[in-house]
């Protein structure tokens, strides 16, 4: 991000009402500014090169390009001549657009609900410009289940087989990142704190040689027979 404090959001919809209420939304918080809005993929594109958001928020179904599109074109760049890499944040309905999934293999960070909190959706910009993912946590599970079966990847082949370096804690902590589960989630489950179960997801991301959870719910949705655990 530039020397400015705030994380610039570029808001990507085609509903004009809907841009109006994220850019109010956003704009409450100091540290946040939406430096544009765009109601298709390609001006989102456009835009993007242009203003250099450190995250863009991106809808799906709309005209000329499609926000998948938009996304791989975005996360491939070119970028602003200071660098900037734009972090994609899609959001959705509840009732889970088919396309989430092939949005976040195409390079989004994650994805929120379009009716979540907005302190939510401000934390959830906030992460994601930090260089972490976000998922909705109470859609995850539902997504992979609904669009994740298929043929794996060659991706998702290289993280089932670094997988056998997780210690078996680490591979109880993988399990539940890849069913969608949030840290605190987690920790109830596993009955231990948050904060280690940071810690163990951060040394997940760095044994599977992934960037983000996100790899590891896509890797694991694709139904591939666990590997055994290295003692």
């Amino acid at each position: 991000m530039s020397g400015d404090p705030r994380i610039r959001v570029l808001i990507s919809d085609d509903e004009r009402l809907l841009r109006e209420a994220l850019t109010r939304l956003v704009t409450v918080a100091s540290d946040l500014e939406v430096v544009g809005t765009a109601a298709n993929g390609a001006d989102a594109v456009a835009a993007s090169i242009r203003l250099g958001p450190d995250v863009v928020l991106m809808d799906i179904r709309m005209p000329v390009m499609d926000g998948i599109e938009a996304t791989r074109r975005i996360v491939a760049g070119p970028h602003k001549a200071s660098g900037n890499r734009p972090r994609v944040l899609i959001l959705t309905t509840y009732d889970l657009d088919s396309y989430v999934y092939a949005a976040l293999s195409s390079g989004a960070s994650g994805f929120l609900l379009k009716d979540a909190p907005s302190e939510r959706l401000r934390d959830g910009i906030r992460v994601v410009a930090s260089g972490h993912a976000v998922l909705a946590p109470e859609a995850t599970a539902r997504m992979v289940d609904a669009f994740g079966p298929g043929r794996p990847t060659a991706q998702d082949r290289r993280v089932h087989a670094a997988a056998r370096h997780l210690s078996q804690r680490e591979r109880e902590v993988c399990d539940l990142v890849g069913e969608g589960l949030s840290n605190d989630e987690i920790a109830h489950r596993l009955q231990i704190s948050r904060y280690t179960v940071k810690a163990h997801v951060s040394s997940i991301l760095a044994k599977l040689g992934v960037p983000d959870r996100i790899q590891v719910v896509l890797a694991w949705s694709r139904r591939i027979s666990p590997p055994r655990v290295e003692q």
